[in-house]
């Protein structure tokens, strides 16, 4: 468990992977985002 009693100062983790992570994550949602985009143009041109 947890040690309750540890002092905590704020501000004081490193965030660099949580930064890292969610820069990740932005950039694949963007890809998957456009790729979608993309097919749903292509496939509005292909039936028509």
């Amino acid at each position: 468990m947890a040690d309750h009693n540890a002092e905590h100062k704020h501000g004081s983790m490193n965030i660099r992977d949580h930064e890292k992570t969610f820069a990740g994550f932005v950039r694949m949602s963007v890809w998957v985002a456009a790729i979608s985009i993309g097919v749903l143009i292509f496939a509005a041109l292909v039936n028509s």
